[in-house]
Formats: structure tokens, sequence, C-alpha cells
């Protein structure tokens, strides 16, 4: 099934009920025993480990979580442009997205005040195919006005947290 398709057929869904828009996702994470920073992770069918590098005190297993953040930053990214150039009919042969975040770790730490997340994101992004600069630079803002997770990075989720 091409992107084109699954855009139109989403569209006819949402268009017969608008109640089709809303989805809800769930993520499961269980500490790994006898660590103190290995975290296996399920979702759906799916499953990884979360880990901190040694200089956090972690064994180096597997990505942190705010790498896994950015990863899911840039991977949202390649595949929001790879679903507006489908459905802005603009030719695609690449996408390569770069994205860094710096963070100080005196909020993580609880040294001072500073906050515990990001204080800058930077994301590059490398198109390559046949169509103009302009039609990239369209492609850019739609994409930048509907990537789910560049919105969360950009804009305050309402978010709660709660023991079981």
């Amino acid at each position: 099934m091409s992107l084109t398709d699954v855009i139109e057929g989403t569209r006819q869904a949402v268009s017969a009920d608008p109640a089709n828009a809303a989805v809800s996702f769930t993520v499961d994470h269980q500490l790994v025993g006898g660590t103190a920073t290995q975290v296996d992770v399920k979702v759906r069918d799916h499953a990884f480990r979360v880990d901190e590098p040694a200089p956090l005190g972690g064994t180096d297993t597997a990505a942190n979580p705010v790498e896994y953040a950015l990863a899911a930053l840039g991977s949202c990214q390649v595949i929001t442009y790879q679903f507006w150039a489908a459905k802005l009919g603009v030719p695609l042969t690449s996408v390569k997205v770069t994205v860094e975040g710096d963070l100080d770790l005196h909020g993580f730490f609880g040294f001072n005040e500073t906050r515990p997340g990001f204080t800058d994101v930077r994301v590059t992004v490398d198109l390559d195919g046949p169509a103009s600069r302009e039609a990239y630079e369209d492609l850019k803002r739609q994409v930048d006005e509907h990537c789910p997770v560049l919105d969360l990075f950009r804009n305050p989720t309402p978010t709660k947290t709660a023991l079981a």
C-alpha cells in the first residue's frame, strides 16, 4: 500500500467518523533485575532496552532515554517528510535527519535549579531529489507544522504521573 493510499484511507475513515482520528499508544517499562539503569521496554509486539553510559552509572548496553527522545524526533521527521512528500507530490530520493541535543546535568542530579530537560535541540534535514528548493522549503513548513514528536518538543503537553 502506498503512502497516498494510507493518507486517502485515513481521510475517508476520519471523514466518516471523526472519532477515528483519536488514537492512543501505550509503552510498558520494567527495571531489569540487579541493575540500576537498565530498563526493558515493550511496545505492542516489540521490545528494546534502555540504559545509561558508564559515566552516568550505567552499563552502556543501549541508548539512554534522552538519546531515544532524539531518535524519536529524528525518526518522526523522516516519516513525516515521506508522508508529506507523498501528499504534496514532491519527489524525494532520500531523507537524512540529524538531531543533536544539549543537557545540563545539574538539573538531573539536582545540583541546582537548572531544568533537567534539553536546553537546546538542533534538527538538520538533508533532502535529495529533483524538486526545486522552493518545493522542499514548502515541504519543510508542512513537516514542521505536522510532525507529532516535533510538536512534543516545541509545546507543553499535559502530563500526569501517578503511583499505582
